[in-house]
Formats: structure tokens, C-alpha cells, sequence
């Protein structure tokens, strides 16, 4: 079996691909589903998951739209919450919350991406992160016939050392689970993995773990840097009945 990492979303995966964007919307996604979500859509847009918010054509007798209670939204841009939306991007407050009953609609600057890039090709697509690098290189080895590939979500269209990094764990939990020849990418990722050691230290130390400190949202930086925590495995679902977003359901 084939094994590669791409350090940005390139498109063009024939078989099982694991989206990563550790920091954060892969790691909250797991957090959602841990706490009880239904499912998670990952909206292309915006302005798609704000238009969930509200039960379509449905007004209160004061003429003002009425919320669709099946869906909460969760989403960032520069790493803070989106306007109109419920929450933002964070494991940490998604992990102190219960989402029984809910969908989550999540909108996010890179990750949402991500998925939706790999979504137009892959077979099977699954959402992973430290916290669930185990389970999710367990379920993407079961899933996949020919090839896996992890994707990098990387920031604003440039590679992220917090997500190669992942790659390289994920890599490393996969290469002993059983063969595969590996391509240059996760080469890059093994090495970096290697080097680095400490998942706290490879997090902290990226662009954007610094910018997320900044930002006062160090705990998120230190979520996220948990291994093997979880045994979540956010799956797009096969049913996908909503224009612009993709389903996910959790796999354990």
C-alpha cells in the first residue's frame, strides 16, 4: 500500500484520505463528536452555514426569523469566532459542552478547506488530529485499498510545522500497522516527527501556535498537543443532503 503526505491540499486522491489541521478545526471537530454531536457539516462558506441558522421561510409573529434548533455553529477567521456564529474554533470550549442531539455547522479559514479539497477525489475522507492519530490511522488503514494520504491543511496557503508534524505521528503509527512505500512528503513528515519528539514543543513552536498565543488562546495550543487521546474518527458520511457542506459522523 501506498503512503502519502501532502504538505498542502493538492487534490487528486484516488483512495482514503486523513485531513489535518491540528490547529485547530480537526482537533475541535473530534472534541464536538466526543461531546455528543450528531454530525458535523463543514460548510464551504460562511455564508452557507449562516444560512442554516435559521429555519428557512419560518418568521416569529414580530417578523423575525426563527432558529433552526438542530444546528449550533462553530467556525474562525484569523483565529477568532466568525460573526453570527454560536462558537469559535476552540477544543477547549468545545470539550467543556454538551452537543447531544446537535449538529455542528463549522466554517474555519483552512481546514474546512482542506476537506472540501479532498472530498472532490478521495473515496473515504476522515478527519485527524494528535488526539486521535492512533484511531484515526487505525480506521484509515482498515478503510483503504490502494493508497492513504494525509493532508496537510497548512495556514493561508502555506505549510504548517503543527501539521506535518501530525503527519509525521500518524505516519509513524501507520508504518506499524503494516507495509507501505512512502513518497517524499511523508519523508519530510517522519523526519520532522523524528527531530522535533515533543508534540507540545513542534505546536507551540509553529507560526501559528505562536499567533494562537498571541491571541490568548494557548490552552487550545495545548489540547491540540495531546497523542492518542481520543478514539473518535470524524468519516464523511455517504449521505450528503446539504448543497455546500459535507457530512461527517463519528467512527470508533
Amino acid at each position: 500500500m501506498k503512503l502519502r503526505v501532502d504538505l498542502l491540499p493538492h487534490g487528486g486522491y484516488a483512495d482514503t484520505a486523513l485531513v489535518i489541521d491540528v490547529l485547530r478545526a480537526t482537533t475541535t471537530a473530534v472534541a464536538y463528536l466526543e461531546r455528543g454531536a450528531e454530525g458535523l457539516l463543514l460548510t464551504a462558506s460562511p455564508e452557507v452555514a449562516l444560512s442554516l441558522k435559521w429555519q428557512e421561510g419560518v418568521h416569529n409573529e414580530a417578523g423575525e426569523p426563527v432558529r433552526n434548533e438542530q444546528y449550533l455553529l462553530g467556525g474562525e477567521r484569523g483565529g477568532l469566532p466568525i460573526t453570527g456564529f454560536d462558537f469559535g474554533n476552540s477544543p477547549v470550549e468545545a470539550s467543556q459542552q454538551n452537543f447531544t442531539g446537535k449538529h455542528i455547522v463549522m466554517n474555519t479559514t483552512n481546514g474546512t478547506g482542506a476537506a472540501h479539497i479532498a472530498a472532490q477525489s478521495a473515496t473515504r475522507v476522515l478527519l485527524a488530529s494528535l488526539t486521535n492519530a492512533h484511531a484515526a490511522a487505525r480506521r484509515a488503514k482498515a478503510l483503504a485499498v490502494d493508497e492513504i494520504a494525509i493532508v496537510c491543511a497548512g495556514t493561508d496557503e502555506r505549510v504548517g510545522l503543527e501539521d506535518v508534524y501530525a503527519a509525521g505521528v500518524i505516519a509513524e503509527y501507520l508504518l506499524a500497522l503494516g507495509e507501505f512505500t512512502v513518497d517524499d512528503g511523508a519523508r519530510i513528515a517522519l523526519t520532522l516527527r523524528r527531530n522535533m519528539g515533543n508534540p507540545l514543543e513542534a505546536l507551540s513552536s509553529s507560526t501559528h501556535g505562536q499567533v494562537l498565543e498571541r491571541l490568548g488562546l494557548g490552552e487550545d495550543v495545548r489540547y491540540a498537543s495531546q497523542v492518542s487521546e481520543s478514539t473518535v474518527v470524524p468519516v464523511l458520511d455517504e449521505v450528503q443532503d446539504i448543497e455546500g457542506a459535507l457530512r461527517f459522523v463519528a467512527s470508533v
